[in-house]
């Protein structure tokens, strides 16, 4: 180490910038984690790069090894890249391999295919990908996807916390124009998180309050949380589809289709739920012009329609796809497959406070008939992670590996069953027909009889889960059944799933409430230490694993992709499909 260096660095930052550099030099984090924390709690780029150089390590030599990264994004036979990718590659969310020097094409449209849309385009209120990617073609974050995968500015240029972390500054760009007319300014943030405290957004539900935010200059909006977040940009970025920010007069209720706007690159002028829908260049983006003239969506749940879309040329994109049902795309020559190792998981709940699953040792039994690498390796061909119950996935800076994985376990499974006198148990499993899902179900179905359990399917439509699941967000989206598979995007910290879904939040479906757990998501939210992060996600990953109110049997990948007859497309790990740098190959 360069101690004079890493000195010099260090009598210029602050407390928690220090913390960071200390947990760096001593191994307790790795570089990209380092890189990563650094950008959200707004360390410069010259700050990063002097630690590093001081460590020993170079930025420019810098492999990219956390989620949001691209494992593979080259079509190729299969076994090789595009079709392995069992960890995160190299580049960001982007088509890499295909960008080409010397002049950008201009002129032309691509088409997207895409989930429907389940439910209302309202930006604060939307709760499927189909809507997210709609809506992020018009309207920007605060915080968008990084280079690399993480987070970077967006209409936001940098932000900053105060010394305790209660309090964050965001800058806000310059120059931004609403497609409706009109100056982009700090009063936009305000009224957009009161909208998101009112309607309690599963990420800011409990860390902002109305009025929140201070408008100090049309240029500079400042949050005042409720207690400590050292993570708080993320929850205010791409990964909380819903923080997208909406003018002053976007009411709660409004929907994009019915009233378009937004500050992004892409303007609505025509939306079908039931077909599609077209965005055609916004000439005033701050980002300058696009090469594309268009985005055409297409959409369709199912996926064996999507790809054939892709393959009979209908389609050059793909938002989202499976290994189940989209094997051909990973071997097709002619596409190009970005695959990115991420927190998306399917979350199977059991009602804890009814009959059928309050006793513990049912839970914990049908968690030990499951056998998650068949699953990893059957519906996804090894691009998942074993799961263990909760929703911290391994590859995060701190995860805590101390906790046991659960593994299948049929004999243990039985005899919990009999000491909970449910031998012969019985229930019924709901579950949207949504890529891989189905498949899941089945095979759900099946380990669990090998215990004795007897789980009859409900297979619906998304239209028809999602309507039931989430009818309304009081108090709970569970449509008040007791056993069902959900699916939960990618978000780059936990901080959205252990909200909604485990403390009380409003994607609780478990009906889940523990006070040891919820002191400890509190102590997490107001960590601002990589270690105390750490020792809070140990005492939820423990109390989640043993209390078993959902079983998360594996993390899977982001697959998506287009033909190699465009480049420059942009995807997020959560899945959201960004066109303001595509353009054709050639």
């Amino acid at each position: 180490m360069d101690f004079n260096v890493f000195d010099k660095a260090r009598r210029s930052s602050s407390n928690h910038e220090l913390d960071l550099m200390e947990a760096f030099a001593q191994g307790r984090i790795s570089r990209r984690g380092f890189m990563r924390r650094g950008a959200v709690i707004g360390m410069s780029v010259p700050l990063m790069s002097a630690v590093i150089a001081a460590c020993g390590s170079s930025v420019s030599t810098t492999k990219a090894t956390t989620p949001g990264s691209v494992a593979s994004t080259t079509g190729s036979s299969a076994g090789s890249a595009g079709t392995t990718g069992s960890a995160a590659g190299s580049v960001a969310g982007t088509s890499a391999g295909t960008v080409a020097s010397g002049p950008v094409p201009q002129g032309g449209t691509i088409r997207v295919a895409s989930q429907t849309p389940s439910k209302t385009l309202d930006p604060i209120t939307m709760i499927d990908l189909g809507a997210y990617g709609i809506v992020a073609q018009s309207f920007e974050f605060l915080c968008a996807l990084g280079k690399d995968g993480d987070i970077g500015p967006g209409l936001a240029t940098d932000w900053k916390p105060n010394a305790d972390g209660t309090e964050w500054t965001f800058n806000l760009r310059k120059g931004v124009k609403w497609q409706n007319g009109g100056d982009f300014t700090a009063a936009d943030v305000a009224a957009t998180v009161d909208r998101l405290v009112e309607a309690k957004n599963a990420g800011i539900n409990g860390v902002l309050e109305k009025g929140a935010v201070t408008v100090k200059d049309p240029n500079t909006a400042v949050f005042k949380l409720k207690s400590a977040n050292g993570l708080f940009p993320y929850l205010m970025s791409v990964y909380n589809a819903q923080t997208v920010i909406t003018p002053v007069s976007y009411v709660t209720g409004t929907e994009m289709d019915k009233k378009p706007d937004g500050t992004g690159p892409w303007k609505l002028t025509k939306y079908d739920k039931s077909t599609g829908a077209t965005f055609v260049r916004n000439d005033a983006w701050w980002g300058g012009k696009t090469p594309l003239d268009s985005v055409e969506w297409i959409f369709s749940d199912d996926v064996g329609t999507q790809v054939s879309g892709i393959q009979g040329g209908a389609a050059d994109a793909i938002v989202q796809f499976s290994v189940t049902g989209g094997d051909a795309l990973l071997s097709d020559p002619n596409f190009n497959v970005i695959a990115v190792q991420a927190a998306n998981h399917r979350q199977i709940w059991m009602r804890n406070d009814t009959a059928l699953f309050k006793n513990k040792a049912i839970r914990q039994a049908f968690a030990l008939s499951l056998d998650r690498e068949l699953m990893v390796s059957q519906l996804f061909k090894g691009k998942a992670d074993v799961a263990n119950d909760h929703p911290i996935a391994p590859f995060l800076a701190y995860f805590d590996s101390s906790v046991p994985q659960r593994k299948r376990d049929v004999e243990a499974a039985k005899k919990l069953l009999a000491t909970a006198g449910a031998t012969g148990f019985k229930a019924t499993l709901n579950a949207p027909k949504l890529q891989e899902i189905p498949q899941l179900a089945a095979l759900v179905q099946t380990n669990a009889k090998d215990a004795g359990m007897d789980i009859t399917l409900n297979v619906e439509s998304t239209d028809t889960f999602y309507d039931e699941w989430c009818k309304t967000y009081t108090p709970i989206c569970d449509g008040g059944q007791d056993f069902g598979i959900v699916d939960y995007g990618h978000r780059a910290t936990p901080d959205v799933f252990l909200s909604a879904a485990y403390a009380t939040g409003t994607w609780n479906s478990a009906h889940f409430s523990n006070t040891e757990f919820n002191t400890a998501f509190a102590k997490y939210q107001s960590a601002l230490t990589v270690d105390d992060h750490k020792a809070a996600c140990k005492t939820m990953e423990t109390i989640a694993n043993d209390e078993v109110p959902y079983v998360i049997p594996y993390f899977y990948y982001n697959i998506s992709g287009h033909t190699k007859k465009f480049k420059g497309v942009e995807v997020s790990a959560l899945g959201q499909m960004f066109f303001g740098k595509a353009s054709k190959a050639s």
